[in-house]
Parts: C-alpha cells; structure tokens; sequence
C-alpha cells in the first residue's frame, strides 16, 4: 500500500535505485550511506584503517553492521511517517521487516559483486535501474488514454504503429518526434547522443611512463583518466541535491505560506512529484527542457553554476576522501616497487600534481556538464541515470577486455 500523495523522495529514486510502493523501496540507501559515511571517516583520519588483512576484514564488518542498523532506521521512519498510509502496530511491524529483509538481501548482492572482482554492486543496481527505464520508456506496449486518443507509451513503439496507421508519412513523423508529455523519438536520439559523448569522453587519458626498481627492462603505464573520480561526483551531487530538496519540502510543508518559507521553495504536486517552481529550491532543478530554459535564462545560469561548482568541488574533494591524490599515488607505486621513468621517488608527488588535481577538477566540470546537457535535451532516463550507466558498463567492458588479454597471455605462455 502507498499514499495518495506526492512522493517526497522522487528526486532520490533514480539514484539510489529505489522504486516506489515495491520491496525496492529503500534501494540502495542503506549500503550507499554506510560506504559513504566511513570511507569519509577513513579519508578524514577520524578512522584509521590499516592495510593489514585482519583491520580491512574489521573495517568491513563495521560497514555491513552501520548498514544494518541504517537500514531498521530507514524502514522504521518510512512507515511511521505514512508513505503507506496509516497502518495500525501489526501491519507496521510485517513492513519493516519486509523492507529490512529485501534491504539484507541487497546488501548480500552487493558483497557477491565485489567478491567477484566485479566492482561496486551499488553502481551495478543504479544501472540496471536506469537501464530498466530507458527500455520500458523505448519499448513499452502499456497503452495511455491522452487528448489525441490512445497511444503507445513507448517511444519506439508508437514510431512504428504511426508509420503503419497514418496515411500521411509527415504527419506519422511529426507525432512520433514531437509528442508532448509521453517519450518521443527526440528523447530516443537525445539518449543515444548522450551514450555516444560520454563513451567517447571515457576515452581521454594521460599515460605516464612507469619501470620497476626490482626487474630491470620492466615498463608499463599509469592511466589518469579524465573521469579520474569515475561518477563519483554526479553520484555525490545528485545525493547533496537531492536531500536539499527533500529538506526544503519538509520545511516547507512545516512552516507554511510565509515570506521564509516562499524564499525556501514554492512546490506544487504534478503526477505523484512534488516538483519546485519557485524559490531558492526551484534553482536546485533543471528546467524541463530547452525550450523551457530559453524563456527563464536566470534559472538556466543559476542551475548550471550550481551543479557545476558542485561537481568540480566534490571531485577534488573525493580524491581526498578515496586516497587518490598524488601522494598517496606516489606512494602505492613506492609500495610496488615501481618509479616513473626519469624521477627519483622524492620528485614524483609534484610530477603527478601536474595531472591528477587537474583530471578531477576538469572530470568533475564535464561529468556535470554532461548531466545539464542530457536533462535539458530530454535524454531519457535523466543525464545523471545515463552517466551512471555508461561510466559502470564501460568500466565492466575494460575489466572484461583486461581479463581476456590475461587469459591471452596465459595460453600464449603455455605455447
């Protein structure tokens, strides 16, 4: 059961790969908050973790326990503050542990994946949320009654059932590209345009030249990529506004119509979302298209020099926060007993200085660069869903490509 009324953490779906009203809802909330919340106590220091087998097992059974504990708070919260209505003292009870059980679950899913060598489950459970949408708003045969009569949801679907029932072809094309408040073909080419940039832009990189102190002849490379904090940015951005939002509402909702609160935010409810349209909390949200955009610029610029100064500030910070800056770099490749070619081990930090502060902060800049430009072109599944996607897929095709030049390898040395 759910409420009638507008969904308080729609901005967060997408996300946290939660889903409204399904044993989803939670998503991963509860995994994404504990990871978080202690790495940043490792990269503040406030936690010291050692690099020793027995503190890093320690280290991650402190993060599944706070996310356990996250996780009975969270379902304890969403159901006594009436997102499924109200519910007497059993009812309440089953829900938690629904919720508690599928959150467990995620959590063990999460701990497979990285078992496996496969990365982070939580980006994995965010692409498949994002791909799921993109699918369904492509190729959905659900039918909506709309003021031009019954049509297809999906966008791909109603290009082809226009092309067969029309008997004006520019008629057909003009339905199919510019129909409004359903997926059109213009979202479909404003995705594919979005894939294509963000896998071409995955490319950019600087390879500096590294040998080993320890075999003579030994070189290799050391790939700084331009997306060097990968979609951490977008991810933390999306986080930050997405809770500001949620906390505007909230204040909103508790104050009442006043100056203060008109100046926090105006809100209005629109097909289960509480969607600003005005206030400080109006310049948190994208404009709903280009078209949109071209009749308020001061939203427009506001927005962009928000999201991007965001972006490009939690970038460097997260270089931080993960112990990827030059320093602790230098230091692993000392720990391998690897050198970059041409300086001694003193004169490294300041040779990566040269490019690591820089690929964050430019990563950072055109990661939300890429989100604005998929949002405001309509790119379906929201540009920080794609960017999430893109960057988790391309990720898992390096590491298979990586795997198959290794096994390669192997049954050529065999030979």
């Amino acid at each position: 059961m759910s409420s009638d009324t507008a969904d308080p953490f729609y901005w967060m779906r997408m996300i946290l790969a939660s889903k409204r009203g399904t044993l989803m809802e939670l998503g991963i909330t509860p995994v994404m908050t504990s990871s978080l919340i202690m790495q940043v106590l490792v990269g503040t220091k406030i936690l010291e973790v050692g690099n020793t087998p027995k503190e890093r097992s320690l280290y991650n059974s402190a993060q599944k326990f706070f996310g356990i504990i996250m996780t009975i708070c969270y379902a304890v919260v969403y159901v006594c503050s009436g997102m499924y209505g109200a519910v007497g003292l059993g009812l309440g009870v089953l829900m938690v542990l629904q919720l508690v059980v599928t959150a467990l679950i995620v959590m063990l899913l999460d701990e497979v994946v990285q078992n496996y060598g496969m990365g982070s489950g939580t980006s994995l459970f965010i692409t498949t949320n994002t791909c799921e949408s993109i699918f369904w708003h492509f190729l959905s045969i659900n039918t909506i009654t709309t003021a031009k009569g019954t049509q297809f949801e999906g966008a791909i679907i109603h290009f082809i059932y226009c092309l067969m029932t029309r008997s004006n072809p520019i008629q057909a094309l003009h339905e199919s590209f510019f129909r409004a408040n359903l997926p059109n073909m213009c979202n479909v080419l404003a995705t594919f345009v979005v894939f294509a940039v963000v896998i071409y832009l995955q490319s950019f990189r600087v390879d500096v030249p590294i040998k080993s102190t320890r075999v003579r002849g030994q070189t290799m490379s050391y790939p700084i990529k331009l997306f060097y904090t990968s979609n951490m940015p977008i991810i933390l951005q999306s986080s930050l506004m997405a809770n500001l939002l949620f906390l505007l509402s909230v204040v909103s909702n508790t104050l009442g119509r006043n100056a203060f609160a008109d100046f926090l935010g105006l809100w209005s409810d629109e097909g289960g979302r509480k969607i600003p349209i005005g206030g400080f909390a109006k310049f948190l949200v994208a404009p709903d298209s280009l078209y949109g955009a071209l009749f308020d610029p001061f939203h427009l610029i506001i927005h962009i020099v928000i999201v991007l100064a965001a972006c490009a500030l939690l970038s460097q910070a997260w270089i931080d926060i993960s112990s990827s800056t030059s320093k602790h770099v230098s230091k692993q490749l000392i720990e391998q007993n690897m050198v970059i070619m041409g300086y001694r081990n003193e004169s490294m930090v300041k040779y990566l200085d040269k490019y690591i502060p820089t690929a964050a902060l430019l990563g950072g800049l055109c990661i939300g660069a890429l989100s604005l430009g998929a949002d405001l072109i309509g790119a379906i599944g929201s540009g920080t869903g794609i960017l999430l996607a893109v960057t988790t897929i391309y990720q898992y095709y390096e590491l298979f490509a990586k795997e198959m030049m290794d096994l390669r390898g192997g049954i050529s040395g065999l030979f």
